[in-house]
């Protein structure tokens, strides 16, 4: 069985109600950046970009961040410009540390698009990511989408075949299965269940959607951030300190993880104490963020 289905629901029509909350933008054109986070994972990130081509739904522009990855990815960056009829951006900066906060502000601030769609390099994204994402956006909101794992085994075949096949949830291979189910009526029932939520805790930074006017009113990730951990539920905090509400894409807006070993978790207690003063003092904009750069609006 197919992960990915390519009919409609006759069942959508039952969800017609649900449809007028919020204001959404509802135009499936709503020009958008997809921003791919990176690090010294050619492989990976060939297979991302590979889905890219993929979509069913492309994005204006394509903008790598990329954290100080050798010549390697900038090759293969070169290499799929030339298969890109959009724009695709390499913004890099030195290897100095994880410091995945730094250079996504970067890209945020040469991002064309006022809406941003974020996943990092080591995912393979349902055909349908770009389209569920700029579906269900809407003004005054920034979306956290889901996130299916799968296993080492998976991971090394699709490495070797530099390919992406189909891949069926019911596989052995895919981990989370729950979340790896697309389908527009759960999709549109999850989403009224789970509209303007405040909890910043199951924010996935792996696959989330902002308002560029939103990042830059709380200044964009807190580059006091280096290390691994907390940077995304740190953001998600100060914009809803700011006002702007969250939303939840579950059965919508997939991602496939590629396996790899867990990054190192020495930074997570100072992280973990960043967060929280941003949570409780309830900060909305920082100091070290996106004002560095110069931003295009």
């Amino acid at each position: 069985m197919p992960l990915f289905p390519v009919g409609e629901f006759n069942a959508l029509k039952l969800m017609l109600p649900f449809r007028g909350w919020g204001k959404r933008t509802t135009m499936i054109n709503l020009p958008c950046s997809l921003i791919i986070s990176t690090y010294n994972w050619a492989p990976a990130l060939q297979l991302c970009l590979e889905s890219v081509l993929k979509q069913s739904l492309m994005p204006n522009e394509i903008i790598i961040a990329d954290d100080g990855s050798a010549n390697e990815t900038k090759e293969l960056i070169d290499l799929y410009k030339k298969k890109f009829v959009i724009p695709l951006k390499h913004v890099w900066q030195p290897d100095e540390g994880y410091q995945l906060a730094k250079i996504r502000n970067k890209a945020f601030a040469i991002a064309n698009a006022n809406y941003i769609i974020q996943v990092d390099g080591d995912l393979i994204l349902h055909p349908h990511l770009i389209r569920d994402h700029v579906h269900f956006s809407k003004e005054n909101t920034f979306v956290s989408g889901t996130r299916a794992l799968l296993n080492k085994t998976m991971t090394r075949k699709l490495i070797k075949e530099q390919r992406v096949p189909p891949i069926s949830r019911l596989y052995p291979h895919v981990k989370k299965k729950y979340n790896a189910i697309h389908s527009k009526p759960l999709l549109l029932l999850n989403n009224f269940w789970q509209k303007d939520k405040k909890n910043m805790h199951y924010v996935l930074g792996c696959n989330m959607a902002f308002w560029k006017n939103d990042l830059v009113k709380v200044n964009g990730y807190n580059e006091a951030f280096i290390g691994w951990g907390k940077e995304d539920n740190d953001i998600a905090s100060r914009l809803i300190n700011a006002g702007v509400k969250l939303s939840f894409l579950k059965f919508g807006a997939i991602a496939y993880h590629l396996h790899h070993k867990t990054a190192p978790t020495l930074s997570v207690e100072k992280n973990e104490k960043l967060f929280n003063k941003s949570k409780n003092d309830r900060i909305t904009y920082i100091k070290k963020g996106i004002d560095q750069y110069n931003v295009e609006l």
